[in-house]
């Protein structure tokens, strides 16, 4: 079931990057999921919650900005990608494997970066702009990694 939640906080972690370690750290701060045993627990320190939906909020307005590049840029997805990983190998420990649990986060991360830049193109045709589809895909995002976090707990 945690390598099944890796994958889905990965898929959030493609959408918006910020707002899967932002929930993560905020289960592991509320004691939801336990990684105090492991090389992740600062995810559960007091702070990390802060400064996560800090990065995560920062990120949610970068996003509506016509400058900001697309998330399939080298930089832009990289980003993606290490936070899947991280997101994927804390839910990964709960789940008894660090190693499998980044591995699926990763996995989840390509799937949501590649699936959500098309469904985001999709909706901003729909709907003739893309502030909308933009919304819509941040409420996505968030909604998927509460949901996430609620059944990791």
């Amino acid at each position: 079931m945690f390598y099944l939640l890796a994958l889905l906080i990965g898929i959030v972690a493609g959408l918006r990057a910020m707002t899967a370690p932002a929930a993560i750290s905020w289960a592991a701060h509320l004691g939801w999921i336990d990684l105090s045993a492991s090389p992740l627990a600062f995810m559960g320190y007091a702070w990390a919650p802060w400064i996560f939906t800090a990065l995560a909020l920062v990120e949610f307005v970068t996003d509506q900005l016509p400058t900001t590049p697309s998330r399939t840029v080298p930089p832009q997805f990289a980003a993606r990608l290490i936070s899947g990983a991280l997101c994927g190998a804390c839910l990964g420990v709960a789940g008894g494997s660090l190693s499998i649990g980044a591995v699926a986060g990763v996995i989840g991360t390509v799937i949501g970066t590649l699936g959500g830049r098309l469904a985001r193109a999709g909706l901003a045709e729909a709907f003739g702009q893309d502030r909308p589809a933009a919304l819509i895909e941040d409420a996505v995002a968030i909604i998927c990694a509460v949901v996430i976090i609620l059944v990791a707990r």
